[in-house]
Parts: structure tokens; C-alpha cells; sequence
């Protein structure tokens, strides 16, 4: 079976696998200004592949692009200008976009009663969405709340986008290492979001996903 054929069905495999491999480019992008234009790279070819994903989806595909145009517009500006601003506004319209992203992933999952291979791509593709939303999240909190997290180390500075991604996904996952902590009430609010993100989806749609599966397999 030809590789582009399998790419078009399996668009959440895409999708996962790019997420992963951006975590892995991410901890080289956080002072340089070439890290911060390989940054804004990766992030729009995630935007992409997150609207591909929407677009065989059953959500509406203009909504997620009213939120990836401005996302990347902002991005680019805030790179070649030097404004933090709008960087913590293209942050905002991101974090919209990857929970519409989740949210379209989450409907495609539960429209029928049969597990596909792409669904179970999908249910990887979604958490790691949930992840980057909240991620984005926290770092439009830190912006507008200087000092809205701390940690062990330089605990007076700014968290990376690493550390930040870090945290989401430890809260999403429900591991919760605690060695970065929010500290304003925005903050903790969007912690406390999170965990009740994570737990239900792990109830609602990680189980409905092991049920069929073993139901089909008896």
C-alpha cells in the first residue's frame, strides 16, 4: 500500500507523529533567535496538520481557520518586530485553535461504534492537542500575570515554553511532578482546568475506546 495512500486515511498518525517530533526540537528553541524562527516553523506546520485534521473531521473548518490565520499572522509579526504582545496574542488564538482541534478530533471519535486504526491515532493526537492548548494557555497567564509560575531552579524567571509544555502535560496526564507551580489565581485556575480535562478525558473517551475495542475483538 503506497505511503501517501495510508498518510490521506490516517491523518492523525500524521498529526501525532509531527507533536512528538516537535517536542523533541523544542528544547533548542527556547533563547536563540534562530530556535525562535525554527519555533514559529514548527508551529505552523502543526497549525497545518491540526486544520488538515479538522478539515476530515466533522467540525466546521472555517472556525479553525479564524483562529490559525491571526495565530500565524500575529507570530511572524512578533518574530520580525521584536513584540512580546503579540506573541502572547498569537499564543491566544493558538491555544483556540488547538482546542477546536481537540474538539473536532473528540466528535470524529464518537460519531459511530466502530474503532478504527485512525481513531486510536486520533485519541493520541487529541490529548497531545489538549496538551499544546493548554500550554499556549499558560503562556498567555504568564504574560498578562508576570510571576504566575515558579519552580526550583530561577524560580524569579519566566518559564520556558519546555517547562510550560512540561506542566501541561504532566497536569493533563494526572502525574503532577510539582516541580513547577502556578502561583496566581489564573494560574492555578488553568492548572485545575486542566485535571479536569485530563481526568474526563481519560473517563469518557479513552475508555469508550478500550470497550468497543474489546467488544469487537469477542
Amino acid at each position: 500500500m503506497p505511503i501517501s495512500f495510508r498518510l490521506r486515511h490516517h491523518p492523525s498518525a500524521v498529526l501525532l507523529a509531527a507533536q512528538l517530533i516537535a517536542l523533541v526540537l523544542f528544547p533548542v528553541m527556547d533563547n536563540s533567535g534562530s530556535g525562535r524562527l525554527l519555533y514559529a516553523a514548527v508551529g505552523a506546520v502543526v497549525v497545518a496538520l491540526a486544520l488538515w485534521v479538522v478539515n476530515r473531521s466533522p467540525a466546521v473548518n472555517w472556525i479553525a481557520w479564524a483562529f490559525a490565520a491571526p495565530a500565524i499572522v500575529l507570530t511572524l509579526a512578533a518574530l520580525l518586530l521584536g513584540r512580546g504582545d503579540l506573541l502572547a496574542l498569537s499564543s491566544m488564538f493558538e491555544s483556540a485553535l488547538y482546542f477546536y482541534s481537540a474538539g473536532a478530533l473528540i466528535a470524529y471519535m464518537l460519531k459511530d461504534h466502530e474503532v478504527t486504526g485512525d481513531e486510536l491515532f486520533a485519541a493520541g493526537a487529541t490529548f497531545t492537542l489538549l496538551a499544546w492548548g493548554f500550554a499556549y494557555a499558560y503562556f498567555v497567564c504568564q504574560s498578562w500575570y508576570p510571576g504566575s509560575f515558579s519552580a526550583m531552579l530561577s524560580s524569579d524567571s519566566p518559564r520556558t515554553w519546555t517547562e510550560l509544555l512540561f506542566l501541561s502535560f504532566t497536569t493533563l496526564s494526572g502525574v503532577g511532578l510539582g516541580d513547577i507551580l502556578p502561583l496566581s489565581p489564573p494560574a492555578r485556575v488553568l492548572v485545575m482546568l486542566e485535571e479536569f480535562a485530563g481526568v474526563g478525558y481519560i473517563a469518557a473517551i479513552v475508555s469508550r475506546l478500550i470497550g468497543m475495542t474489546i467488544r469487537e475483538r469477542h
